[in-house]
């Protein structure tokens, strides 16, 4: 005997919102597959070779030359099994998911982070999110959105969500109340504090967790594929249900390829430019020994007029 139906309460409110909000949903669905589309015809529309290239460029940029061959040798695996297409397709996914996921995971942080009530209705809420099986947010997003890319979509937003606002939190709660109390003393405001102080100190841990909602929305591709949504998690799916190992360890190979690519330089951008193998490290390096050969340069001039001043007055 069911004595608290709360399946059914949740059930009527689904159909309530697909009733009287049908016109947001449609809104939503259009602006969602129209930036899942647009970027997945983006990342086609030049030859592959362009894009590799991009993507390796991008790997040294923030990291270094190894992760760059690395990232040639990676992709053009994807190419070679003929993945390609699908293989672009899941990182449009997946990056617009992340884009989403970390617009309001951080204001949501920030905002938890300052304010202690927001904080503690916050905590059940996203222990919520992280621990409901990833399945369960299919149901109503593909009765709010019908089968394809933004049920898919939607559910790995929500999925992704939880860890960054925790570190966003965790990055503002833990900078040093001496240097905030600083601030304060000198008459800055509490959004010149979180501006000039409290986002700068806290941008390492920010960004490690947006390097987990990347790793997460990426983990989501396969159930995304079951939502209908294009991509290598569509061909694992495919893969599990006509038992092909084949298909199967191919799609589960393209897979890693890009999330090893997106774990390496999204963990780079909390160091940007301190990695002594990377383009940026490399141009870094490069104009501090310029500054350094400027400043000796202007050191040995002083020091020879001082020695030429010595001997005109050693003459006198």
């Amino acid at each position: 005997m069911n004595i608290l139906p709360l399946g059914s309460w949740v059930a009527v409110a689904v159909d309530w919102i697909k009733a009287n909000l049908d016109g947001l949903l449609h809104v939503i669905s259009t602006v969602v597959s129209f930036l899942v589309d647009g970027l997945s015809f983006v990342l086609l529309m030049p030859w592959f070779f362009v894009v590799i290239i991009v993507a390796a460029l991008i790997a040294w940029l923030v990291r270094s030359w190894r992760l760059a061959i690395g990232t040639v040798i990676s992709f053009g695996l994807i190419v070679a099994m003929g993945l390609w297409v699908p293989a672009m397709q899941t990182l449009a996914l997946v990056l617009v998911a992340g884009a989403v996921a970390v617009l309001i995971a951080i204001p949501l942080g920030i905002w938890s982070a300052r304010n202690a009530t927001v904080r503690a209705v916050l905590k059940p809420v996203l222990d919520f999110m992280q621990t409901m099986p990833a399945f369960v947010y299919l149901i109503p997003a593909i009765v709010f959105f019908s089968i394809g890319v933004v049920p898919g979509l939607v559910a790995t937003v929500i999925f992704a969500l939880p860890p960054g606002v925790r570190f966003t939190e965790l990055g503002i709660r833990g900078v040093d109340s001496e240097t905030v109390e600083a601030g304060q003393s000198f008459g800055a405001t509490p959004g010149q504090i979180l501006r000039g102080i409290q986002l700068p100190l806290a941008m390492p841990t920010i960004l490690a967790g947006v390097n987990q909602v990347i790793m997460l929305a990426l983990s989501m591709a396969v159930i995304a594929g079951m939502a209908g949504a294009d991509g290598l998690g569509k061909l694992v799916v495919e893969a599990i249900s006509t038992v092909n190992i084949a298909k199967g360890v191919e799609a589960g190979l393209g897979v890693v390829l890009i999330a090893v690519f997106l774990d390496r330089v999204t963990a780079s951008l909390g160091s940007l430019g301190q990695h002594p193998s990377s383009l940026l490290g490399m141009l870094a390096r490069r104009r501090s020994a310029r500054r350094i050969a400027a400043a000796s340069a202007v050191v040995a001039d002083q020091t020879a007029e001082a020695s030429a001043e010595e001997k005109e007055l050693q003459h006198a």
